[in-house]
């Protein structure tokens, strides 16, 4: 029995988590159900919803597809004007129900539940602290943290209780939270991950939303406000929205991850102020124009090299082929044969189509290489299918270091740019040529 994604997923990095909040909306947990559908790209080992109507809060969470866990009945009964919802995929904490978000807890100043994208770098070390305090922890997530942060702060006001917890925290958060009769959304200081306003109007109704991306808002007919700002904190209230900067002190550098453009966001989603699908073209172009050569077709590994294939393609005048065909409904696991198929592993998801290739000198384009195993498999694929030569481009910088933000990226010993030169590295994945973006 083979775990998928052990073949081929296992050498990608992965996406980090997606949140949404709906505040002031009679349909606030149906329209957090269908933005989580939108960002489901961003998690996919669980997810959850929690609504308020005005007097308690109500959840639903479990593992599995937001498809898998939610159904007309459930969000019916996620009654209320406002909702919070995430997907999760794990960065702290492993793949178990205790650990699905949102986070629910009571304290002294009623309910809070919690929804965080990111990762805290000193979450051990503040666990460790509350603990010896006496805090019990429910969970294995750094998320957590916050919210005893939060019980044990001793403000007065609930945006005070949270920038008391944040303040005490290190890395990267975007957060949403809901009590009773308020929802808050906030964003770490280096704006590490992205977070957007916009706003739902229809059927006589009005409200806020705060999304991972753009997508979601999308989705439910939300219109684009702005970003929320790099260390802002939103607070939505029966008095409407009001906003707050705490952390601006002039020293936090505005630090955004550059892989949400190269490949975890969606390719419709504006992220830190670009679309994602014509940054990842403008990749391919740049591309082109460091690392030219003389092939006859340009084929992306679906799906996220595909916009900047393209670009790289029109930069060349070359023609663009889907080359490589993705299977969309593999499932997280499979039986393999017990006979030998050559490249069974990677031609789970992605399959060369012989007769667009067979000859032909193939400039291949790729977001990423991790360990480099799977663009191995995927040269010697395209070679097996006939290509006359393989030119692997790849439309980001080499990664030479792991992430400690909330990417699940391998320890520096398995990236095979930090140990190796980028002659070594085309040796091994066996390509004619290989070429990155520079910084």
């Amino acid at each position: 029995m083979g775990q998928y994604p052990s073949h081929q997923d296992r050498d990608r990095f992965r996406e980090e988590c997606g949140v949404v909040g709906v505040y002031g909306h009679p349909e606030a947990a149906n329209l957090t159900y269908l933005s989580l559908y939108a960002l489901q790209h961003r998690g996919q080992e669980s997810a959850g919803i929690t609504s308020s109507n005005g007097r308690t809060l109500l959840t639903h969470k479990g593992l599995g597809l937001v498809a898998d866990v939610f159904d007309e009945k459930l969000i019916r009964r996620l009654e209320g004007a406002s909702a919070i919802g995430h997907n999760r995929y794990s960065t702290s904490g492993s793949t178990l129900i205790k650990n699905c978000q949102p986070l629910l807890g009571k304290y002294s100043h009623g309910s809070l539940a919690i929804a965080h994208n990111g990762n805290l770098i000193n979450a051990e070390e503040l666990r460790n602290k509350l603990e010896m305090g006496g805090s019990i922890f429910q969970s294995g997530v750094d998320t957590e943290v916050i919210l005893h942060l939060i019980a044990a702060s001793r403000a007065t006001t609930p945006v005070d209780r949270i920038v008391h917890a944040l303040s005490q925290v290190r890395g990267a958060y975007s957060l949403v939270f809901l009590s009773e009769d308020h929802m808050v959304a906030a964003r770490d200081p280096h704006g590490f991950r992205p977070l957007v306003l916009g706003r739902i109007k229809g059927s006589g109704h009005a409200g806020y939303v705060v999304s991972s991306e753009t997508c979601a808002l999308d989705l439910i007919g939300a219109t684009y406000e702005r970003e929320v700002a790099p260390g802002e904190i939103l607070l939505f209230n029966a008095s409407g929205l009001k906003t707050f900067s705490p952390f601006k002190n002039g020293n936090e550098k505005v630090a955004q991850c550059v892989f949400e453009h190269v490949y975890f966001a969606r390719p419709d989603s504006t992220v830190f102020g670009k679309n994602v699908y014509q940054a990842r073209k403008a990749f391919g172009r740049q591309l082109a124009q460091e690392a030219p050569v003389d092939a006859e077709v340009v084929i992306p590994v679906p799906d996220s090299g595909v916009p900047a294939a393209l670009g790289y393609a029109e930069q060349t005048s070359l023609p663009f082929e889907m080359g490589l065909i993705r299977n969309h409904y593999v499932g997280r696991t499979f039986i393999e044969p017990r006979s030998s198929i050559r490249h069974f592993g990677v031609k789970v998801k992605l399959n060369a189509q012989a007769d667009l290739l067979k000859g032909k000198r193939v400039v291949v384009v790729d977001d990423s290489i991790v360990r480099g195993t799977t663009s191995r498999k995927i040269v010697k694929m395209i070679r097996s299918a006939g290509a006359k030569e393989i030119h692997l481009r790849i439309s980001a910088p080499p990664t030479i270091a792991p992430c400690f933000y909330g990417v699940d990226t391998p320890t520096r010993t398995e990236l095979i740019a930090a140990s190796h030169s980028v002659e070594e590295i085309r040796r091994y994945v066996t390509a004619d040529t290989l070429a990155y973006l520079s910084e």
